[in-house]
């Protein structure tokens, strides 16, 4: 039932839900994607729905995003991130006026993922996975099997640990790291609960691991590890300037840096390579690429020019990203649209965009169920130009949020998909052993790319 009680005026159609405080909460878990279209078709493209106890007003139009996201004053992003963040990781919000400017200084750190210091970690990163690729290939004299899944995690996790905090320099270092990724798949396996508010002590053994992975990152067990990049460097270095700042809390500011680097970069890794391999053709095109880049300089350099490989990327981010991209009203306040529409909005009413929606609409991406590899190429080149109703559409990918909720590593995290993708089909042949489709687990939908619902097996052996 859509109800309209207590609605002021310019205030959007309200879906309640009869369970009192869940509201919508299940049948929105259950398939939000379907939900929101559903009211979509009923309602227009704004409506509010209640949430467990919150009143989420979605935009559903492309065309309006832009309003949502350059009103940053009135509808504020980093607050609710924060709180949200501080829950989940075990350390205090930033917010509390105990921490002047932490939350700002660690925010200009962020320079040190653009531009020429980008250069240099991606360089770090190339030559951390060249060493992982190197040590699998020294075990892969014939065709090895292995779950897709677990292999991406492995390589991805190590190269990036290894690349942002440094090298463990036990000799056992692969296990070191391996022991502090199982325990980090544990803890991850727990992380939608945790942002739905769920208490961590009815999560099993969550709560053990969590602490035991934010005890690694103590500084004395952070100083043993050698060559860690700059941006976790500064980061320490701005948490000694806080004195109310404990150990264990600095541990887990590290801790939810590592989660942030390798929480979404995993499954998107594993949806990229799992879709190639699916699509021969796409394959082909892809490596054949990679083969000519490779002719004409006899260095293995990871360059950016990879249109193909860029846009077999994209296509797979289209398809398995699904972020709900959140702002609080900071006020009572009227948000201007397009076309004179106005909505009126409460304090604390939240705001939300839905990006699913618009890379799974048929008006802007034709046959979007479909992976089309080279969807984002036109004459050769890299495509930016979509259409929806014959307007010229300004967003059109958002796997990294929008606005002040973007990513702050998602160049970082492009330059890393592409290298693992570059150095697998440069070194290995590689084919899927099992033929089933994979299919996107919804229990995700709103918080980034979502995982495959099954691990599948596939081979690989050194090129000839």
């Amino acid at each position: 039932l859509v109800s309209v009680f207590n609605r002021k005026t310019g205030e959007p159609p309200l879906i309640n839900g009869w369970i009192p405080y869940l509201g919508k909460a299940l049948i929105f878990r259950k398939d939000a994607f379907k939900f929101l279209l559903d009211q979509q078709k009923k309602l227009g493209d704004v409506f509010t729905v209640h949430i467990a106890g919150r009143y989420i007003t979605f935009i559903m139009d492309p065309f309006q995003y832009v309003y949502v996201i350059r009103n940053s004053k009135q509808l504020e992003f980093h607050e609710f991130a924060d709180k949200m963040a501080s829950k989940t990781f075990d350390y205090p919000a930033l917010s509390k006026g105990k921490f002047p400017d932490l939350k700002e200084n660690l925010h200009r750190i962020y320079q040190y993922l653009q531009g020429k210091p980008l250069d240099i970690i991606s360089d770090h990163m190339m030559k951390n996975l060249q060493d992982i690729f190197e040590w699998k290939c020294s075990q892969a004299t014939d065709w090895e099997t292995e779950k897709m899944y677990k292999f991406c995690c492995s390589v991805m996790f190590e190269a990036s640990f290894v690349t942002l905090y440094g090298r463990v320099p036990a000799a056992d270092g692969h296990k070191v790291i391996s022991e502090i990724r199982d325990k980090f798949i544990k803890f991850d396996a727990s992380f939608p609960y945790l942002a739905a508010n769920i208490p961590i002590e009815l999560l099993g053994a969550t709560k053990k691991v969590r602490k035991e992975l934010i005890h690694h990152f103590l500084l004395q067990n952070m100083t043993k590890w050698l060559g860690g990049s700059k941006v976790v460097q500064a980061r320490q270095d701005i948490f000694e300037k806080y004195e109310l700042l404990g150990d264990y809390d600095k541990a887990a500011h590290h801790f939810a840096f590592l989660w942030a680097s390798v929480g979404n970069t995993i499954p998107a890794t594993f949806w990229a390579m799992y879709y190639l391999l699916r699509h021969p053709e796409a394959l082909a095109a892809v490596r054949d690429e990679i083969d000519h880049l490779l002719q004409a300089s006899a260095k293995l350099a990871f360059h950016t020019e990879l249109v193909l490989e860029e846009s077999a990327l994209n296509e797979s981010l289209r398809m398995c990203s699904s972020s709900m991209n959140i702002r609080i009203s900071q006020e009572d306040f009227v948000l201007k649209l397009e076309g004179n529409q106005e909505v009126g909005l409460r304090k604390g009413d939240w705001i939300a965009l839905y990006p699913q929606i618009l890379h799974m609409d048929p008006e802007v991406y034709e046959d979007p169920e479909e992976y089309k590899f080279d969807r984002y190429i036109e004459n050769g080149k890299k495509k930016t130009t979509f259409y929806k109703a014959g307007r010229k559409l300004k967003y059109f990918l958002m796997p990294f949020g929008s606005g002040i909720s973007m990513c702050p590593g998602r160049f970082l995290a492009m330059n890393e998909m592409k290298m693992f993708l570059f150095l697998l089909l440069a070194r290995f042949d590689v084919e899927l052993v099992e033929n089933r489709a994979v299919r996107l687990d919804n229990s995700r939908m709103g918080l980034g790319i979502l995982l495959p619902d099954v691990d599948i097996a596939f081979r690989y052996k050194l090129r000839s």
